[in-house]
């Protein structure tokens, strides 16, 4: 059977639900083996033009804005939430155990379609988190925060998501970033709120430990 044929199968029999390492009130299926794992799935799933398995990990912006928005509820408690390019869903379950109202987990990667509503139900937020696998830039929906985690890898990606970001802050959103400081960040437009030392997958950051930043979109 091809990976493709059952991702909730392929998510179950090659993650492991582990607290994640700087917000160890949630977990995640996360994968053992990194480079294993990703080889496995980029090899079948270029072939079907789907993304490699960005769901099957914690990465470092994921990782301070959930802990932000965990130590920090204010701007996102009872509040509509999008987080955007979700992947495992983990600034989602953050948001909503942080007491948002409502939280769409945003997502084109039909895998992280289906371990983001395994990682809500193991956190116990499953009936305050939606998902959707439609391309937000196109016509993002009416909410009052934004996250947006580990976004700025590919130039013309980060740019697209900027503007989307600012039309989405004109409109009265309050634009919430997690991001180590990545090539295309667009940092002259935002503003560092917080700062911490995540530990990391050397396989994946090429370091155990990665200063990461929650930034707020202001200009």
């Amino acid at each position: 059977m091809r990976v493709s044929d059952d991702p909730e199968g392929f998510i179950l029999a090659n993650t492991r639900l582990l607290p994640v390492p700087h917000a160890p009130e949630i977990q995640l299926r996360v994968a053992d083996e990194a480079t294993a794992l990703w080889q496995r799935t980029e090899d079948e799933l270029e072939e079907i033009g789907l993304p490699p398995p960005y769901w099957a990990f914690a990465w470092a912006g994921g990782q301070a804005l959930a802990r932000f928005l965990l130590d920090h509820p204010g701007p996102v408690a009872d509040r509509r939430v999008v987080d955007f390019a979700s992947g495992s869903g983990l600034c989602a379950i953050a948001a909503a155990k942080a007491g948002a109202r409502h939280v769409l987990a945003s997502d084109l990667d039909p895998f992280a379609q289906r371990a983001i509503p395994l990682n809500a139900v193991a956190n116990g937020v499953a009936d305050r988190i939606a998902v959707t696998g439609a391309n937000l830039l196109d016509n993002g929906p009416d909410c009052d925060v934004v996250l947006a985690a580990d976004v700025f890898y590919e130039r013309d990606l980060a740019a697209a998501v900027t503007a989307w970001l600012v039309r989405a802050r004109d409109r009265g959103c309050t634009v919430l970033i997690g991001d180590p400081g990545r090539t295309y960040l667009p940092k002259d437009r935002l503003t560092c709120i917080a700062s911490y030392s995540v530990p990391v997958s050397r396989s994946l950051e090429d370091t155990d430990i990665k200063r990461s930043h929650v930034w707020q979109l202001v200009g």
